[in-house]
């Protein structure tokens, strides 16, 4: 359960579900055609070891990973992938060199984007997530392809402050990623967050964010529940707030910024990836998850 002074390491309450992610990410590259390849998030996943390593080897069955809800889910999280990394390219080649990823977690596009000279990319999270992300990167042996700068901050906490001592600059344009992130995050937390990019915004600025609807409540209940008696540990609606919150594509374009919006299942069939049912484990997460982006005027 969430506190509101909680915390995390890689392996524990959110911090997992980078980890969840990340071996998402390692197993749709693992395909024979693969959408997205992150070759680093398979260094994550085997650097933790044990049933993290044993999903990438099919050595754990029991693993949400492994049933029908995981082949969508790594299907989202390669639709997710492919979108943002296509959001950061357009940004770049508008000028923006100012990249800012708030609860960054296992992230690798510091790494893996071709970005162009003098790009700076800022990484918020916790402290001990940081600090897991960067000994595996140093591990690897491999030079980022930006600079990266690590902020260890809880967004609970004044992160635009943390974020200025950084370097960051407030009046040259930024592009922002909210991805896997606003679920964690109570309602107010979110429109704090909004307010907080809003005002270190500069015109020509561009954010990205992966929203969705609050579950209803009995799915919500059913949900915790079945989670509770999960074999594998499986953590999710226990983590999340299932709070209603003003739509992303609503609040920028209300403050000024000129957006688009794709719902998940749509973006699945422009990509040709199968589209989970609504009868199906993933049908109502799936129809809740919009991807959206903007830039501010």
């Amino acid at each position: 359960m969430r506190t509101d002074n909680d915390t995390w390491d890689i392996t524990s309450s959110v911090g997992a579900t980078a980890l969840f992610v990340a071996a998402s990410r390692a197993l749709e590259a693992n395909k024979p055609h693969p959408l997205v390849v992150d070759p680093y998030a398979e260094i994550f996943c085997r650097a933790v070891g044990g049933d993290w390593a044993d999903v990438l080897d099919g050595k754990a069955p029991e693993n949400k990973l492994m049933s029908e809800f995981g082949a969508h889910f790594v299907n989202y999280q390669a639709a997710r992938t492919q979108f943002f990394d296509e959001y950061f390219y357009a940004a770049a080649d508008a000028g923006v060199r100012q990249i800012v990823i708030p609860a960054a977690g296992l992230d690798s596009r510091a790494y893996r984007l071709a970005w162009p000279e003098g790009t700076v990319v800022f990484e918020l999270d916790q402290p001990q997530v940081l600090a897991f992300k960067a000994d595996v990167l140093t591990g690897s042996g491999d030079a980022s392809t930006a600079e990266r700068r690590e902020i260890p901050v809880d967004l609970r906490d004044d992160w635009p402050a943390a974020l200025r001592r950084s370097g960051f600059d407030p009046s040259r344009p930024s592009a922002w990623l909210l991805e896997g992130l606003l679920v964690y995050l109570p309602a107010a937390a979110q429109a704090e967050l909004f307010a907080g990019i809003h005002d270190l915004a500069a015109p020509g600025s561009h954010v990205a964010v992966d929203d969705g609807k609050p579950f209803s409540d009995e799915l919500y209940k059913q949900a915790r529940e079945v989670e509770r008696e999960a074999p594998d540990g499986s953590r999710f609606f226990s983590l999340i707030y299932n709070e209603q919150h003003a739509p992303a594509i609503d609040w920028f374009t209300d403050h000024g910024w000129k957006g688009s919006e794709v719902e998940l299942p749509d973006y699945f069939r422009q990509i040709d990836r199968p589209v989970p049912g609504p009868d199906s484990e993933a049908g109502p997460m799936f129809a809740s998850i919009s991807l959206v982006s903007a830039i501010k005027g």
